[in-house]
């Protein structure tokens, strides 16, 4: 714990305002926190004086139509929400009830991991656990400890988390595919790795990177391969190679989504090296019953029968 948090509470602070600061940070509205704790909007933000004078801080502050957090409310965010959840565990019978569950969770990693999987994961939040919200939060550009100080609960997919502390399960691996609109020129005849080269391709890469492991690939056998562009997301680019005669990369969990926009995909004539995929996420869910059903079920649908594995959060180029 940092040092404000470990001294213990001041006399007369009502612990009550932990949870009422939870959910602020969480929902970053007031309106918002009012309704997740049944409150009205008045009541809501006289507690929110109220913590704001015991933190003596101003935790939120308007920005624009929405309200941000200050540093000082970033930086114990995650701390507030562990000893939140810990008497969440050390209060819940042993068996809980997901049905009486109340929770918001982020889950971080490629925008195709929504866009694949999310139908099935919010169908199974419908049966099992219906007060559990889950938000799908897109990669972002640095290294912070998003696990860490409680902006996700969950990272899947090529984990790019490597602090020594979290928690890590492997979900196997997957490969990636080419795709092209029907009738592109290069489903005719063999696919060869000149052929392969000298086409025009589109990389998908939030950073804009135009070079990946093809490259690498294509290097090893002296050939390069002409790259017109670079989108951000997966989406994007099924839209973009279905209206052009580019040449993309898909992994196999992304075949359903590629035949429904009409595309086809072919096997890439190059030794790409595998994707790791996995799960991550930070040792204070550990014995959290409702995170633990959020990694089951992940996990069941990411490696579900119909599946044929993962999303990457890798490059796709």
């Amino acid at each position: 714990m940092t040092q404000s948090m470990a001294a213990g509470p001041a006399p007369g602070i009502d612990l009550n305002l932990l949870l009422a600061l939870d959910v602020l940070l969480e929902e970053q509205s007031v309106q918002g926190a009012a309704r997740r704790l049944h409150l009205s909007e008045p009541a809501m933000s006289r507690t929110l004086g109220r913590i704001r004078k015991a933190l003596g801080d101003p935790v939120l502050v308007r920005a624009g139509r929405r309200m941000v957090p200050t540093p000082r409310a970033l930086a114990v965010r995650a701390e507030v929400s562990a000893v939140v959840e810990r008497a969440r565990a050390l209060f819940a019978p042993a068996d809980t009830d997901l049905g009486t569950v109340r929770r918001t969770f982020t889950i971080l990693g490629h925008d195709a991991v929504a866009a694949s999987h999310g139908p099935a994961l919010y169908a199974r939040a419908a049966a099992e656990a219906p007060g559990i919200r889950i938000r799908f939060l897109g990669e972002a550009l640095g290294d912070a400890p998003f696990l860490r100080d409680g902006t996700a609960d969950l990272e899947v997919g090529v984990l790019d988390t490597v602090a020594p502390e979290v928690r890590r399960e492997d979900l196997g691996e997957d490969r990636m595919v080419g795709v092209v609109r029907a009738g592109h020129p290069l489903l005719d005849g063999e696919l060869t790795p000149e052929r392969f080269a000298d086409a025009d391709h589109l990389c998908v890469s939030r950073r804009g990177r135009l070079h990946g492991p093809v490259d690498a690939a294509l290097a090893q056998l002296g050939l390069a391969r002409r790259v017109v562009g670079s989108v951000s997301t997966f989406p994007a680019s099924l839209f973009v190679l279905r209206e052009t005669d580019l040449v993309g990369l898909i992994s196999s969990w992304g075949l359903p989504l590629a035949r429904a926009l009409g595309l086809v995909t072919f096997g890439v004539p190059l030794p790409l090296p595998p994707l790791r995929l996995g799960l991550a996420w930070h040792p204070r869910h550990d014995a959290d019953p409702a995170h633990a059903w959020l990694r089951g079920a992940v996990r069941d649908v990411l490696t579900a029968p119909h599946s044929a594995s993962t999303a990457p959060t890798a490059p796709l180029c």
